[in-house]
C-alpha cells in the first residue's frame, strides 16, 4: 500500500462542477497540512466522451480513461474516492454535449441513432459506454450506506421552513396509476445458478429462425439471473386508459420514470406515452416527421427541435395543431409552465426519484399550464415500485402532510455492489423486432428460462452476484446494531427476483448475531406502511433494499425529511476495504447553472460534499493510521454543525450568500475548530493564524464575493466549461485566496 494518503475528488458536471472550483482549493489547503494529497479525475459526461474516442483527437486534446482507472482503484484497500453527482446522460444530453465538443474543435463523431453502416454501429456501441448510469456501476464495488447526517436532521427539525411541505386537501384526487398486467413485475422469472456457467440470450421468431442477442454472459455460482418483459400493446392501452381517467377526474396527467439510469427500457416507455398522447399529430404528419427523423423516445421536444428546419407555413401548421390537441386531451403536468415545457418534453426532465417526492411534498399536486398546483394522475407503469408510491399517497390523504419537526428518519442500506440489479441500463435489454420467444440457454444447452414476446415489447435481464448479497446482509445487521434501529428488507415474496433474494437473506442472516435486533422482511407496500407509521411517531427505520429501490428511497425520504437528497451522507464501504463517498443528488443542478450564467449567483449547496469529505478523512485515518486526518475529520464535523446553526447555506437571490460565500464560512469555522482543538498542537498552531485572519477579514471577503454577483458570467461552455474562466468566476475574493495560500 502507498504510504502517501490520497483522496481522489471527481470532476463531474453542471452546478457541483462549478462549485468544485471554489471548494477544492480550500480542501487542498487544509488537507496538505496533514500530508494528504487530494487529486482530481475527470469523469464528466464530456470527459467520458473524449476518453472513448482518443482516435478522433489531437495529442493535446486526449485525456485519460479516468473512469476505468477509478474502477480499478476501487478494488484496492487504499481506495478513497469522493464522487460528486454526475449526469446519467439521456440521448438528447449526449447529443448536446457532442455538439458543444465539436464546436470547440474536438472531432468526435455524431451520435448515430439509426446506424446504417458497420462503422456507425461501432460508433453507437462506443457511445453506449457513455450513456445513462455509466459511472455508478463501475465505481460501486460495494453496497450503499446512506443516511441524513445528524447535524442536517437536527437543523431541519429546528428550521422546518427549509422543508416547504404543503398541506393535503380534503378530497384529494391524486393517485399513482400502474399496469395490472403485461408489465415487468407480472412477467418476471428468476433463477439462481448452482455452479459457474455462461449463458446466451437468444431470440427465436415464429418461423423458428434464431438470433443471438447476447452471447457468453458469464455467471458465478450462486448468482441470481432474471428476465422480464413489458408488453408494448398493453402499455399503450394503459396510457390510453389513464388519459381517459385523468380527463374524467379533471386532474393533471403525468409520467414518472428514470430514462437516464434505465437508459434502454425507460426511453422506450416514455416514447410510447408521447406517441399515444400526441397520436393525432404523429398520424397526420407521419411522412414529414419520419423524414425529419423525429423520435418520440426523445420527447415532444425532439419534434419541436426538428420542425424548425421546415418552411414557416408547415412548421406553424404543426405547432397550431399541437395547441388545438391540448384543448381535447387531459391537461399535462408541467416541468416549466412559464416556458410551456410539459412533462412529456424530454425524457431526462422526468426523473422519478426527484419528481415523486415533490408530488408528495406539494400535497399530491403538480404544476399545470396555468402556473398553479393541481391534483395529478401520476403514471408509473411498472408495478415493481409504483405500489410503494401509491401507499405513501394514500397515507398522506388519510393522515395529512408530514411534519419535518417531528419526523423520524429512514436511512438506507442498498444492494448495488458489482452492478447488482442494474435494470435497463446495460447490454441485456432489447426492444423486440417481431413476435417470438426469447430464451436464456446455459453452456450445457439447457434452457433456464424463456419469455414469449411480441413486436415492440421490451425484454430485459439482469444479474445479482452472491457476494454482494452476502455483504449487503452483513452491512444491514451492522447498521441495525450500531444505530439500535429496526431494519426492514423491502422484498416481495410474490415477485420472482425478490423470492430468490429472500431465500439468500434468510440463509445469510443466520451467520450473524441478531439477538436484540428487529430485522424483518416485508413487501414494499407493507414496508412502506410500517415505516410511515413509525416516521410519524418520530421513530427511525432502516430500509434495506435492492439497487433501484435504493435509488428511489434515498431521494424520497431525504426530500421529505430535510428538503433535499443533496445533503445526505452516502458511504459505500468497498468490498476490498476501500471507501467511496458520494455527495448526494444533482437533480437541481441544471437550473443552478442557468442562474449562475445569467446573474452570477450559484445556489448549489455543497453540504453533501462537506459531509462526504468528513467521512473520507475519517476512513483515511483508519486505513493509514493518520491521526492528523482524524483531527481534520472531527473538527470538520463540528464546523459543519456551526455552519448549519449560523445558517450559512446558499440563499436564493442576488445580493445574498451564495455557494462561494458558504465555502468561505465553512473554511472560517473549520479553521476556528482546528485552532481550538488540543489533539494535535502542530495543526492548532498552523490554523490559529488563519482563523484569526479570516475572522478579521470576514466583512471584506463577503463584500468581494457579493460584488461578483449580479451580472452574466461566461464560463466557456455547459458540458466542457473553460477551467480558467471558471476559476476566476468561482474565486472572486483575492483576500480569501491569498489567506488560503498563506497557510505554512
Amino acid at each position: 500500500m502507498s504510504q502517501s494518503p490520497k483522496i481522489i475528488y471527481t470532476i463531474i458536471d453542471e452546478a457541483p462542477a462549478l462549485a468544485t472550483y471554489s471548494l477544492l482549493p480550500i480542501v487542498q489547503s487544509f488537507t496538505k497540512q496533514a500530508g494528504i494529497e487530494v487529486e482530481t479525475r475527470d469523469i464528466s459526461l464530456s470527459g467520458r466522451i473524449l476518453a472513448n474516442f482518443p482516435d478522433h483527437l489531437s495529442p493535446e486534446q486526449k485525456i485519460g480513461d479516468y473512469l476505468t482507472e477509478l474502477g480499478e482503484l476501487t478494488l484496492k484497500k487504499e481506495a478513497n474516492i469522493i464522487k460528486l453527482p454526475n449526469i446519467s446522460a439521456s440521448i438528447p444530453q449526449l447529443k448536446a454535449a457532442i455538439k458543444e465538443l465539436q464546436e470547440k474543435g474536438y472531432k468526435v463523431p455524431d451520435y448515430p441513432e439509426s446506424p446504417k453502416t458497420e462503422e456507425e454501429k461501432t460508433v453507437k456501441d462506443r457511445y453506449a459506454k457513455v450513456l445513462g448510469s455509466a459511472v455508478n456501476p463501475v465505481l460501486r464495488e460495494g453496497n450503499s450506506d446512506r443516511r441524513a447526517p445528524l447535524a442536517v436532521k437536527e437543523y431541519a427539525k429546528k428550521n422546518p421552513k427549509t422543508v416547504p411541505m404543503k398541506p393535503w386537501a380534503t378530497g384529494s384526487k391524486s393517485r399513482v396509476s400502474f399496469m395490472k398486467s403485461g408489465d415487468f413485475y407480472g412477467s418476471e422469472k428468476s433463477y439462481t445458478v448452482e455452479s459457474p456457467t455462461s449463458v446466451k440470450i437468444e431470440f427465436v421468431d415464429s418461423s423458428g429462425n434464431s438470433k443471438v442477442l447476447k452471447d457468453n454472459l458469464k455467471l458465478q455460482a450462486g448468482e441470481v439471473i432474471d428476465s422480464s418483459v413489458m408488453s408494448e400493446a398493453k402499455l399503450r392501452k394503459f396510457v390510453e386508459e389513464q388519459m381517459e381517467a385523468a380527463k374524467k377526474d379533471d386532474v393533471l396527467l403525468s409520467l414518472h420514470m428514470k430514462a437516464t439510469m434505465m437508459k434502454v427500457s425507460d426511453p422506450i416507455i416514455f416514447g410510447v406515452a408521447v406517441s399515444v398522447y400526441y397520436k393525432e399529430i404523429f398520424d397526420k404528419y407521419a411522412d414529414t416527421l419520419k423524414e425529419l427523423g423525429v423520435n418520440p423516445n426523445n420527447g415532444i421536444g425532439d419534434l419541436y427541435n426538428k420542425i424548425q428546419s421546415l418552411p414557416d407555413d408547415k412548421k406553424s401548421a404543426i405547432e397550431k395543431d399541437i395547441q388545438e390537441l391540448y384543448k381535447t386531451k387531459p391537461r399535462l403536468a408541467m416541468v416549466d409552465s412559464d416556458k410551456g415545457i410539459t412533462n412529456l418534453h424530454v425524457p431526462n426532465d422526468i426523473i422519478i426519484d426527484a419528481s415523486m417526492p415533490v408530488v408528495i411534498r406539494d400535497g399530491g399536486k403538480m404544476w399545470g399550464a396555468d402556473n398553479a398546483l393541481h391534483d395529478t394522475n401520476a403514471m408509473v407503469p411498472d408495478r415493481c415500485y409504483a405500489t410503494m408510491y401509491q401507499t405513501m399517497v394514500e397515507d398522506c390523504q388519510k393522515n395529512g402532510a408530514f411534519d419535518p419537526t417531528k419526523m423520524g428518519t429512514v436511512p438506507n442500506v442498498g444492494l448495488m455492489a458489482q452492478k447488482a440489479e442494474e435494470y435497463g441500463s446495460h447490454d441485456k435489454t432489447f426492444q423486440i423486432s417481431e413476435n417470438g420467444t426469447v430464451k436464456m440457454i446455459d453452456s450445457s444447452g439447457k434452457v433456464i428460462m424463456e419469455q414469449s414476446v411480441e413486436k415492440g415489447d421490451i425484454f430485459r435481464a439482469c444479474q445479482t452476484k452472491d457476494a454482494p448479497i452476502k455483504d449487503w446482509v452483513k452491512l444491514a445487521v451492522n447498521r441495525s446494531r450500531l444505530s439500535k434501529t429496526p431494519a426492514v428488507f423491502w422484498l416481495d415474496k410474490n415477485r420472482a427476483h425478490d423470492a430468490q433474494l429472500i431465500l439468500k437473506v434468510e440463509t445469510y442472516l443466520k451467520e450473524h448475531d441478531t439477538n436484540g435486533l428487529e430485522i424483518s422482511i416485508q413487501s414494499p407496500v407493507d414496508a412502506m406502511k410500517y415505516t410511515l407509521e413509525r416516521i410519524r411517531k418520530g421513530q427511525d427505520t432502516i430500509s434495506v433494499t435492492g439497487n433501484v429501490l435504493r435509488d428511489y428511497l434515498t431521494d424520497l425520504f431525504p426530500i421529505l425529511e430535510v428538503g433535499t437528497s443533496a445533503k445526505m451522507l452516502s458511504i459505500v464501504p468497498l468490498m476490498n476495504g476501500g471507501g467511496l463517498f458520494e455527495t448526494g443528488a444533482g437533480g437541481s443542478a441544471p437550473k443552478h447553472v442557468t442562474q449562475f450564467i445569467q446573474e452570477g449567483y450559484l445556489r448549489w449547496d455543497s453540504l453533501g460534499e462537506f459531509c462526504a469529505l468528513g467521512a473520507s478523512l475519517d476512513h483515511l485515518s483508519n486505513v493509514f493510521g493518520n491521526n492528523k486526518a482524524k483531527v481534520l475529520a472531527d473538527t470538520l464535523d463540528k464546523a459543519i454543525g456551526k455552519f448549519l446553526d449560523n445558517d450559512k447555506s446558499p440563499a436564493r437571490k442576488v445580493g445574498q450568500i451564495d455557494n462561494r460565500g458558504s465555502h468561505f464560512y465553512l473554511a472560517m469555522y473549520w479553521a476556528e475548530e482546528l485552532s481550538n482543538q488540543t489533539a494535535d498542537s502542530e495543526l492548532g498552531s498552523k490554523f490559529s493564524k488563519l482563523a484569526v485572519a479570516l475572522k478579521e477579514n470576514e466583512e471584506k471577503i463577503n463584500q468581494e464575493l457579493i460584488s461578483a454577483q449580479g451580472k452574466p458570467v461566461d464560463i466557456g461552455g455547459y458540458y466542457r466549461p473553460d477551467a480558467t474562466k471558471l476559476s476566476k468566476a468561482m474565486r472572486p475574493s483575492q483576500t480569501l485566496n491569498t489567506l488560503l495560500d498563506s497557510i505554512a
